[in-house]
């Protein structure tokens, strides 16, 4: 497995995922009386049978400890029976979320090559777990199943020369605005000139040039590069969190900044430096909600 695979693997792993558990939801029975591994077992084998190149299908009980032979391509291997999967992602996670869930790709003990398991917890109508039926796809099927359209394709390349296209924009404008503040302090660095205000507004300059650049690198690094370091917040998420997270340091420098011009020259304009203060306040505290409700949708995920 290459980086390529995995970048192909996380684009279409949501698609993949959806594709499979529309598989489960249409053929195997949940939340039904008495729901039995009679009932369970020829719908599995029925899924095995429309997918072409499926490593082996086999149920769990609740505990986690296999109860059918693993049914592979052209036979059966009963050995598997009384094995305990507990341990396995795909059987506490399916558990721990309560719905059909794809691991990630592991060494498969069938073949030896990757393997993905996709697997679903199955009810009975009291809401109490009783089997989790589980089904293991190559690694390279799962990419085709999901694998884009030429359109989607199209799509991508036209979009990744846009976002390149604005990142130059952007870092030429983060540059001047990098040029402008060290001009500024320049200017201002002998003794005889020197004023705390200056140093101020170039310090916002050099922050906000900053926030810009910061911007610029994610974009190249995530929409153009397609590198992903980040599970719990990426893509434009990472972007909305850098990017205002500058700007909310701008601010309260700027509110600082404000707080020393008002207590010297008109200690009644200090409202405003509080105005500004409760604003940054306010982003901060949006932009945690930001962060928490992000996280909870890419954990889903």
């Amino acid at each position: 497995m290459v980086p390529s695979d995995i970048q192909a693997f996380a684009e279409s792993r949501t698609k993949a995922r959806a594709y499979f558990c529309y598989l489960f939801h249409k053929n195997i029975p949940d939340r039904l009386p008495s729901v039995s591994p009679e009932m369970i077992i020829p719908k599995l084998l029925r899924i095995k049978s429309e997918l072409e190149n499926c490593e082996g299908v086999y149920l769990l009980d609740h505990k986690g400890v296999q109860i059918s032979p693993t049914y592979t391509a052209n036979k059966q291997i009963d050995e598997d029976i009384g094995k305990i999967r507990a341990d396995r992602a795909y059987y506490y996670r399916a558990v721990k979320e309560g719905r059909c869930t794809l691991t990630d790709p592991y060494p498969s003990l069938i073949t030896g090559g990757l393997t993905i398991t996709v697997s679903m917890p199955i009810y009975n109508e009291k809401e109490e777990l009783k089997y989790v039926a589980c089904l293991d796809m190559p690694f390279e099927e799962v990419i085709k199943v999901a694998h884009p359209s030429p359109l989607d394709r199209a799509s991508s390349v036209f979009f990744k020369y846009t976002y390149a296209a604005f990142s130059t924009a952007l870092f030429a404008v983060a540059f001047l605005l990098f040029i402008k503040a060290v001009q500024n302090f320049v200017s201002e660095i002998s003794p005889g000139h020197f004023q705390i205000k200056d140093m101020f507004e170039a310090t916002i300059l050099l922050t906000l040039s900053l926030a810009i650049f910061d911007l610029v690198k994610t974009i190249v690094e995530e929409e153009i590069l397609g590198r992903h370091k980040e599970h719990n917040v990426s893509g434009p998420h990472k972007t909305m969190v850098r990017f205002l997270g500058s700007i909310i340091i701008a601010l309260s420098i700027e509110a600082l900044m404000l707080v020393f011009k008002f207590a010297i020259t008109d200690p009644n304009k200090l409202i405003y430096s509080l105005y500004i203060m409760v604003g940054v306040a306010l982003l901060l505290f949006t932009l945690a909600v930001y962060i928490k409700f992000t996280k909870l949708r890419v954990d889903e995920q």
